[in-house]
């Protein structure tokens, strides 16, 4: 849909004014003085966009430079009594409303935000640096919610409506988003939107945060170089996807990389790339494209490495298989609190492929597959840290074994009420190093010693 389309698609006020009761009481609410006047321009801009200018045929910056000189026409000629930095300010409402995502857009723009969550018309938290706060911003009601979901998803062939009251998409610079309305939400339309670095974190960044230290970098370098199979656990807003990007960023530039997400976040700067999308049912219900169906699929596209952006369901078998029949250096993400939680996860994943197949030899395609584990963990005070790096050693019994290499450790509250922790080795050289040198990568062991047993 262009951009043109999208403006003519529905006015701020719905065509109609604003009668729904609010969610609180005025006294308690901030009054907009200027809700009337911002409601009547955006209005009289629809109108000459589609008298004046529709059959124009501009290009998106030429038709957003018009929008924003008609809408200061009209803003001249209807409150020109105004100060000049209140009708900027009324300006600057309209024109994020007429080209943009209305009250979103300012938050889409501060660089300090990493996610935005719409609660209902009348409250909208964001997470500013790790931390959950109120935001000033609100929607007039729940029909500008879904005017504003509407705007998201139609641009990209997606529908939200009673049938389907759920959907999954992405804005034009990749953020994620996910809306749902009634009758699943019951105190109004809800938007999460996990916003898209626009420049992506390499791995001195997440040293600089604390994330890991140096030498757990040098070795996840190694072991992306080297082909190990990887997978990354975690919470939901741990950090999987950030982790999973930067350690892509490692392979090599002359390998083929075929990447699978149910919405496309990650960022490679590899020439050779290949991103695949999975698509939704349409509203009959048919023609869904799964994470297992472009798992599958991939395979057959010739990929030195497979990168999955979450398994969640079947596709784990694939993933497997693949790991296990020539494709090494795969590398996923998966939900589970801890390394052992995550190879669980994975037996189940693999039984919900509908393969009848003893748990045992389950565990043995995990452990002849799977080389590394990598647990990402969300602090109270909202830092991201690996807390684990823990090598997958092969099967004793009927039991994975494991050993964890690298392991963070809390410490307490600081006199800022800011959690301590510190990463360290433990003292274990990981078997590991054997799979990396027949690679041609020599990993100097010392980095595997305890802090106070290294040499310098």
């Amino acid at each position: 849909m262009s951009l043109s389309q999208r403006l003519q698609s529905k006015n701020l006020s719905g065509d109609q004014e604003n009668t729904s009761v609010p969610d609180k009481p005025v006294s308690e609410e901030k009054v907009d003085k200027y809700a009337a006047l911002k409601l009547k321009i955006h209005k009289e801009v629809i109108e000459k966009i589609d008298r004046e200018i529709k059959q124009a045929d501009l290009n998106e910056a030429a038709l957003t430079q018009k929008t924003r000189e008609i809408v200061n026409s009209i803003l001249e000629r209807e409150a020109g009594f105004l100060p000049y930095s209140e009708r900027q300010m009324i300006a600057a409402v309209v024109n994020d409303e007429v080209l943009g995502l209305g009250p979103l857009e300012p938050l889409l723009n501060d660089n300090d935000i990493t996610e935005i969550m719409v609660n209902g018309p009348k409250q909208i938290y964001v997470e500013r640096k790790g931390r959950l706060e109120i935001s000033e911003a609100v929607f007039r009601d729940d029909e500008h919610v879904l005017h504003i979901i509407d705007k998201i998803v139609s641009p990209i062939g997606r529908r939200i409506d009673e049938s389907q009251p759920m959907v999954d998409a992405r804005l034009p610079d990749g953020s994620r988003v996910n809306a749902i309305i009634a009758p699943l939400a019951l105190k109004g339309p809800s938007i999460t939107i996990r916003k898209f670095s626009k420049t992506p974190y390499n791995i001195n960044d997440l040293i600089r945060f604390g994330s890991l230290t140096m030498p757990m970098a040098r070795l996840l370098e190694a072991a992306v170089k080297g082909r190990l199979n990887i997978f990354i656990s975690g919470g939901t807003g741990s950090g999987k996807t950030t982790l999973l990007n930067v350690m892509a960023s490692f392979i090599p530039d002359d390998e083929r990389i075929i990447t699978v997400e149910d919405a496309a976040e990650l960022q490679l700067n590899q020439d050779h790339v290949v991103s695949l999308e999975t698509r939704a049912a349409n509203i009959e219900g048919k023609g869904a494209v799964t994470i297992r169906d472009l798992v599958r699929n991939c395979l057959r596209m010739r990929p030195d490495r497979i990168v999955v952006g979450e398994v969640r369901a079947g596709e784990a078998l694939d993933m497997l298989q693949a790991m296990n029949t020539g494709h090494d250096g795969s590398l996923t993400t998966g939900h589970a609190n801890s390394p052992r939680d995550m190879l669980a996860r994975v037996e189940t994943m693999v039984l919900m492929a509908g393969m009848d197949l003893p748990i045992r030899a389950i565990r043995q395609q995990i452990t002849s597959a799977v080389d590394l584990v990598i647990q990402q963990t969300r602090l109270r005070n909202g830092r991201r840290v690996i807390t684990h790096i823990t090598e997958i050693l092969g099967m004793e019994g009927d039991t994975i074994q494991m050993q964890d290499i690298f392991l963070f450790e809390q410490q307490g509250i600081d006199a800022n009420g800011q959690l301590r922790g510190r990463h360290y080795a433990t003292g274990i050289t990981p078997k590991i190093l054997a799979k990396l040198e027949a690679e041609g990568i020599n990993l100097a062991t010392d980095i595997f010693r305890p802090e106070n047993d290294r040499k310098g």
